[in-house]
This record gives C-alpha cells, structure tokens and sequence, in this order.
C-alpha cells in the first residue's frame, strides 16, 4: 500500500473514529473502503476515438503522394 495524507473536518473525523470503534476497525480501514467504493461508482473517462480513423482509401499510406497530387489536380 502507498501511504497519503489527508486533511479532515474534525465533525468528519469524529464520525470515522465512531464508526471505526463500532466495527472494530481501524480509520483507515473505514476511509479505504469508502474511497474504493467511490473509485468503483465513478464512471469511465470517455474514450477518445482518433479522427479520420478507417475513412478514405486503405492504401493511402503507401500512395500518399500519388493521392496528394491528384488532389491538387482536382482544386485546379
């Protein structure tokens, strides 16, 4: 485990070390479990999808120059 500092509410470490004392656990044990319960709920970043990806002729890389010419071709 890697080890974090916080800095809590007194009335927010009052309420961890009640329940901390209830269940015999320690405080950190108590904030572990909330944090990985938040971790969990939290939904994905999106993901990002690359521009352009699949669109246009499937050898353009190999011919790049050839389809460049033509485009100039074409604007003329």
């Amino acid at each position: 485990m890697k080890k974090t500092s916080i800095y809590l509410e007194p009335e927010i470490d009052r309420a961890i070390a009640r329940l901390a004392a209830a269940e015999g656990r320690s405080k950190s044990a108590i904030i572990r479990e909330a944090l990985a319960r938040r971790a969990e709920d939290a939904p994905s970043p999106p993901r990002i999808t690359a521009i352009g990806i699949g669109e246009g002729p499937g050898d353009l890389a190999d011919h790049v120059d050839r389809y460049a010419r033509e485009a100039l071709v074409e604007e003329q």
